[in-house]
């Protein structure tokens, strides 16, 4: 009887046993942000237009054999780690359901926060801007009827947000340059930031001062490699430059109008070498170009150590795309100390959102009512996991858009087209005014 007893004692203590380590097992899973699940970002495969030209030159670049361990390295561990913590919140107040925040002073957490209904947006006109904002990105120049997307703003969580205003943004800018380098999607944001310095009107006295920059229309492109503007009142200078994978491309026969080019992953753009040290704001971004559809078509051969790549581990698509990201943020972290000046932001991947298909399989984003799914975002990591390991560590910032974008399907550019005629639908770009000028305000922010 009293072995029984015993017996059913100790049956016991090992299901409190049990069942204590599961509980803390829960707690340790929740805290790392195991459960959540989110759609897998996947790079577009719009044909590029016009490869970045520039030479490359030696510089005091990370060893690449070294670099190629650390991103294997970051790789395995991300791997490993659970993906992040996220809530989407579909009440109209989510904040009310979140304790105070602290009366200490914190740096604000851009990344979280809920999307709140403000009927002084847009921050300019979607008929003006003619000056700085192409004609295909004016979604108010089309077709389309409802524009409700653009009466939404941000509100990070525990924070309040600056309301951007054009003049004071520029006399808090007065003697810099802001630069953004990187594919399409930053070009918006340029031109986002163009509309948004000028309130969208007409300004004259705004000089071109892309030739400083070496930005000239070469001989059969439909664009320059880049755009630069001076206000002459502040002396603030805003540009762009195209470097849609954030490497830097040689020819590999520069007399050869037809030839392939060198893809360095482990060398950032020449623009960048070339013209750090005058800037104060860098904005970067990368993501949508890693396909081979893209490297066929623009003749890219990846390229590591100045020879053709042979490294299996960042051979894949994906890990080539990460080496180059790590490549260059690494880069700028060991330029930083040479140019206190500068500030240096990545930009996370902005996401796409095409349904039933892709770009070329009859995908489509329809979708007109704004938050369709939720208004808020809380997590404890960026649902851009690479472009957050990437800048782990360093100086540079990491401008998370990806989560508060996710949300805004409604904003792309959809079905919609100046010439009304049945095209493939654009569910990547987004229209403007519209959610880049939000990545802005939050870049602003945080200046």
């Amino acid at each position: 009887m009293r072995l029984g007893s015993i017996n059913g004692l100790r049956c016991k203590q090992l299901k409190l046993v049990i069942l204590a380590s599961f509980m803390v097992f829960l707690l340790w899973k929740w805290e790392r942000g195991t459960y959540y699940t989110t759609e897998i970002l996947r790079p577009d495969l719009l044909v590029l237009t016009h490869p970045d030209q520039h030479t490359s030159s030696e510089e005091d670049f990370p060893n690449a054999d070294t670099l190629t361990q650390s991103v294997v390295k970051v790789e395995q561990q991300a791997s490993n780690a659970p993906p992040p913590l996220s809530t989407v919140r579909h009440s109209a107040d989510a904040a009310d359901e979140r304790e105070p925040p602290s009366s200490g002073k914190k740096d604000c957490n851009y990344r979280n926060g809920k999307w709140v209904s403000d009927n002084r947006r847009p921050l300019y006109s979607g008929f003006g801007c003619k000056q700085w904002l192409s004609g295909s990105w004016a979604c108010r120049l089309t077709q389309r009827k409802d524009f409700a997307y653009e009466k939404y703003r941000w509100q990070p969580e525990g924070c309040e947000m600056p309301v951007f205003e054009a003049s004071q943004f520029l006399t808090r800018m007065q003697d810099k340059t802001i630069a953004y380098v990187g594919d399409s999607l930053g070009r918006q944001m340029f031109q986002s930031m163009m509309c948004m310095a000028t309130e969208g009107k007409e300004r004259p006295d705004v000089e071109d001062v892309g030739t400083e920059y070496g930005f000239l229309l070469a001989p059969g492109a439909k664009r320059p490699d880049g755009w630069a503007y001076r206000f002459p009142s502040t002396n603030t200078t805003i540009l762009y430059h195209w470097s849609s994978t954030l490497c830097d491309l040689e020819p590999l026969n520069p007399l050869d109008p037809a030839t392939s080019y060198a893809m360095h992953l482990d060398r950032p753009p020449a623009f960048l070498k070339n013209n750090l040290h005058r800037f104060h704001v860098l904005v970067l971004n990368t993501g949508h170009h890693w396909n081979r559809g893209k490297l066929r078509a623009n003749k890219w051969e990846m390229y590591l150590g100045g020879a053709p790549n042979n490294n299996r581990n960042i051979a894949v698509i994906w890990k080539a795309k990460n080496f180059t990201i790590h490549s260059v943020i690494k880069w700028l972290d060991s330029q930083l100390p040479h140019h206190p000046q500068l500030k240096v932001f990545y930009r996370s991947i902005s996401p796409r959102h095409f349904f039933n298909g892709d770009w070329n399989t009859g995908g489509s984003c329809d979708n007109t009512s704004p938050l369709a799914k939720g208004s808020g975002i809380f997590q404890n990591h960026s649902d851009d996991a690479d472009a957050e390991d990437a800048v782990m560590g360093t100086r540079v910032k990491l401008l998370d858009i990806t989560a508060l974008s996710r949300l805004r399907d409604e904003c792309h550019i959809s079905r919609y087209s100046i010439k009304a005629t049945q095209e493939v639908q654009d569910c990547l770009h987004w229209c403007l005014p519209g959610l880049p000028d939000t990545w802005n305000e939050i870049l602003a922010a945080q200046l």
